[in-house]
């Protein structure tokens, strides 16, 4: 036995040589092309701290930092006819649902959820853009409907996130069915007296901008997100005109009568707090976690009995 070549070179070589780097330890920012560590990324909600980006963030991890303490309970929706029209491009529709529920580990590309958010309960639906771009199917027409029904049984208000590059061609007309379905939902919540409030995140285009997207009581949208029915780069091959700066982002549409407000997407939660318990007619939320201060005001002192005179002092 050589020692030298099966000892000695063996541990040279374990020392000195590269190591492999899991690939997904970082991600570059679209915007700035920042490298960002991946923990630090998640602490700071997906938004670069660079230049302040707003990345795509998937349902689950908005619902963990919405809710109290991470805590929330999934609303089922029933499930939609898997190939109702046996849709066939480049790929059969199955394969590609099955390729978007392996990438994402989610049913459909809406996630509906149940908790409280500052002890306040409410019901919450978010969509996801990594699940065939978001696009509004049957499945997001029942999970929507589902949150409604929840929200109007519960008496709870209902948010809901969208992020979607509009119908899903696939299901072609029963995909376009799922507006004036999810407007009735809405309807339903009007109805009942309870308040609907929508945050729209990069990008929210096509039919979910003309149906659901729009309706809510109070529109909030994240900083630079597109918001619009038709692209701008279709709209430029169609007028044939340059748009203006901003067009259809978030700001342009705030400054325009179109959103409430641009919120920052780490101060969101406070925000929809804020809102949340205003509509409903409750008293602002207590910061913190923490029992009700004790009284401190001051117990006033009994006066002192006077003291008898020496004189009468008894003996």
């Amino acid at each position: 036995m050589n020692w030298i070549s099966n000892y000695v070179r063996p541990k040279i070589n374990s020392l000195f040589s590269r190591r492999e780097v899991p690939e997904n330890l970082w991600t570059k920012c679209s915007e700035c092309g920042t490298m960002l560590f991946h923990r630090e990324l998640t602490d700071n909600l997906n938004v670069c701290a660079t230049c302040d980006h707003h990345m795509a963030i998937t349902p689950r991890a908005r619902f963990s930092a919405l809710f109290d303490g991470g805590i929330f309970t999934e609303v089922e929706a029933p499930e939609p006819l898997a190939d109702p029209l046996h849709f066939r491009d480049q790929k059969r529709y199955p394969d590609r649902l099955r390729a978007a529920q392996k990438a994402t580990g989610e049913k459909g590309a809406m996630l509906v959820a149940m908790g409280e958010i500052g002890r306040t309960p409410i019901v919450a639906a978010a969509q996801d853009f990594a699940f065939m771009g978001g696009s509004m199917g049957m499945q997001v027409g029942n999970a929507i409907i589902a949150g409604a029904e929840r929200a109007v049984k519960l008496k709870r208000p209902l948010i809901l996130f969208s992020a979607a590059g509009g119908a899903r061609m696939q299901e072609g007309i029963l995909s376009l069915m799922q507006m004036p379905r999810t407007t009735v939902a809405v309807q339903m919540l009007k109805e009942a007296g309870l308040p609907y409030i929508v945050v729209l995140t990069h990008p929210t285009t096509g039919g979910v901008t003309a149906s659901y997207a729009m309706l809510g009581d109070v529109q909030i949208a994240e900083p630079n997100a597109l918001i619009c029915f038709a692209g701008p780069r279709v709209i430029e091959q169609t007028i044939r005109e340059k748009l203006p700066e901003g067009f259809q982002r978030a700001e342009y549409l705030l400054d325009h009568g179109m959103l409430d407000r641009v919120t920052h997407r780490k101060a969101l939660r406070e925000e929809l707090i804020t809102i949340v318990r205003m509509l409903t007619g409750l008293p602002p939320a207590v910061k913190g976690d923490l029992p009700a201060p004790k009284d401190l005001t001051p117990t006033p002192k009994a006066d002192p009995a006077p003291e008898a005179p020496e004189g009468d002092a008894k003996a």
